[in-house]
């Protein structure tokens, strides 16, 4: 099958640096007298100084005047997408895979709109973000011009910063400051909608200019007396537990936490959002905590003296019923927004600042305390490590199968995992194959799990792994998508046929709306009303056919349906590194997701298998 060339990539000078000062390597303008340009050049110029490498997007009436100047531009590749929200989650991808700041581009009106849900996305995961939307004429804002909307306003609740670009002049500042906002303090997402009569007119332009953020102070470095204070609980603690968030991730923090970890002995337990922030196979790491977390490491919480969190946020989904969570615990809470701190439980020690600089200083404060002391911690965990082994023993992650059984979603993104490089990137929609993914394959690396974690949006693997693969192009990257999720973005299979970006796409084809099916079967007496997706084709075609769209999409397509053929199928769509390519695994539509905490319960009801909780009568007190 043919497909087009790749396009010619631009330099990838600095394509790996984590913009946190996006000025600082900029060059000084020799005179305020610059040359004269339109507000669509000063935006591409703008760019172009700020680094940036891509920008996910699609021209429109507001927005045109920019692509323009677009065209010309050496360094800034522009990946032309099939849809805003695909955009949106392509530049999140990209940022979570990279570290930098991802740039989308979009319209005015349903342009702008369609990138809500990405905005919103961004925003619950901390994911550094800028939205560029072209807006109405100034003077047809609030007049219900045609493609208006208020897009300004629409984000302010799901950005971090949102701004209306008033006066042509304030374009090199609006966005060094959205692009120093976006990547400092908890990253997140910042929107900047600039009206088409301001792309349209003309200004002086020089660079940089001078970011005017007199009430932007994020806290980087801890207080050493809270720092003292958490080493002293540390050293206290007979079940300490160490409760790590994505924060860790986004800090690049995961040489301080594993440094603590051997520093305490204490067990590591790492959520959704910070799967590979500590290795997997470490002796330490009880796996993931909440809804569908492990038995030790959900038990482990439950059962703490104290729960040190570290960009974490104390999630629903982590701590079930809230007022029954770890009731014993000490809580030591380390997170650069103060807003978390106490938000959700309180905490007995709190720490305001980065999560690298917080955990290095609770690792100086540990090697500082007198050596019995640090010893004396460490041995008193014993009892805590019998306890906590015993479950890991009694409670393992697995799956039953028997012969003749369908093929086993579990046993397909287990195989996965297998077959692949440690450093391979997967992305996921949001469902049972999202959780599937979090339990059998194991991450050891950082920013190797990219997810929908706190919006849980459906359609986020495919465009996020576009995203994932343009900015680390020398990786394997999957996305593990449910056949629900799949079809809601993959249109975007066309942008990468065509941009030359060959991800994979593992499609755990059910059948059905598995999670809801799921919750259907357990909490609604089996009556599964509007979940059968029609895609196992049971009472006709297959509706899509996802290896014949995946041929119609420019990728090649492949198709599973047994446990036989499952590594010889990996391996050949493996083997193929010039296109996309799409797996159709069919497999039963029954599986379900264990274990789980039913919603509203706490967590000491967690169900190990259905109807099956786990015996705690033999645990002693330790």
């Amino acid at each position: 099958m043919s497909t087009a060339a790749p396009k010619p990539r631009p330099p990838r000078e600095g394509r790996n640096v984590k913009l946190v000062e996006p000025l600082a390597s900029a060059k000084q303008p020799e005179s305020t007298n610059g040359p004269q340009l339109s507000g669509a050049q000063i935006l591409v110029k703008s760019l172009e100084n700020l680094e940036v490498e891509a920008v996910f997007g699609i021209p429109g009436g507001a927005i045109l005047p920019a692509y323009d100047p677009l065209l010309d531009s050496t360094s800034v590749r522009h990946v032309l997408v099939r849809h805003e929200q695909g955009a949106g989650h392509a530049a999140a991808g990209y940022a979570a895979a990279t570290g930098r700041v991802g740039v989308c581009m979009a319209t005015s009106g349903p342009g702008a709109t369609n990138l809500v849900t990405p905005l919103a996305d961004a925003h619950m995961d901390s994911v550094p973000m800028v939205a560029i939307t072209g807006q109405v004429a100034s003077h047809a804002i609030g007049s219900d011009a045609f493609q208006e909307a208020d897009i300004h306003g629409i984000t302010m609740p799901v950005t971090k910063h949102s701004y209306l670009v008033t006066d042509v002049d304030e374009l090199p500042r609006v966005l060094a400051e959205a692009f120093h906002i976006a990547a400092t303090g908890r990253p997140g997402p910042v929107l900047v909608d600039i009206p088409k009569d301001i792309l349209n007119a003309t200004a002086t332009f020089a660079w940089p200019p001078s970011m005017q953020l007199p009430g932007y102070r994020p806290t980087m470095q801890p207080h050493g007396k809270q720092i003292r204070e958490a080493a002293k609980h540390i050293c206290a603690a007979r079940r300490p537990v160490l409760y790590v968030g994505g924060g860790v991730l986004r800090s690049e923090a995961t040489e301080q936490l594993h440094t603590l970890a051997e520093m305490t002995g204490a067990p590591v337990v790492t959520t959704l959002m910070a799967r590979g922030a500590f290795p997997d196979t470490h002796p330490q790491h009880l796996g993931m905590p909440g809804m569908h977390g492990t038995v030790p490491a959900v038990l482990a919480l439950q059962k703490a003296d104290l729960i040190v969190a570290l960009g974490a946020r104390f999630d629903d989904r982590v701590t079930g019923k809230l007022d029954s969570f770890a009731p014993e615990a000490k809580v030591v809470h380390v997170d650069i927004d103060p807003a978390e701190i106490g938000k959700n439980r309180h905490a007995d020690v709190p720490i305001v600042g980065d999560c690298k600089a917080a955990i290095g200083a609770i690792c100086e404060a540990l090697r500082t305390a007198s050596a019995p002391e640090v010893e004396l911690s460490r041995s008193r965990l014993a009892p805590w490590w019998t306890m906590l082994g015993d479950l890991t023993d009694r409670y393992p992650l697995g799956y039953d199968s028997h012969p003749g059984s369908p093929l086993l979603p579990q046993f397909v993104i287990e195989r996965l995992g297998e077959l692949t490089s440690a450093d391979t990137i997967y992305t996921t929609g949001v469902g049972q194959h999202q959780m599937w993914a979090a339990q059998f394959i194991k991450y050891d690396r950082p920013g190797t799990f990219l997810n929908s974690g706190g919006l849980g949006t459906m359609g986020y693997a495919v465009p996020a792994a576009m995203g994932a693969k343009l900015g680390q192009p020398d990786r394997e990257v999957w996305a593990i998508d449910g056949d629900g999720c799949f079809q809601m973005t993959n249109q975007e299979l066309a942008t990468c046929a065509i941009e030359g970006i060959p991800i994979k796409v593992a499609v755990i084809n059910n059948g059905n709306l598995g999670m809801v099916r799921q919750w259907q079967t357990l909490f609604y007496n089996q009556r599964y009303s509007n979940t059968n997706l029609g895609t196992h084709g049971t009472d006709g075609p297959r509706v899509p056919d996802f290896v014949r769209l995946a041929e119609a999409l420019g990728c090649v397509g492949l198709r599973c349906e047994s446990a036989a053929d499952v590594d010889a199928t990996i391996a050949k769509a493996r083997a193929i590194d010039d296109q996309p390519v799409v797996v159709d695994f069919t497999v039963g539509a029954d599986a379900m997701v264990w274990p789980m905490v039913p919603a509203g319960l706490a967590n000491d009801d967690i169900l190990y298998a259905r109807g099956q909780r786990p015996d705690f009568s033999d645990e002693e007190e330790c």
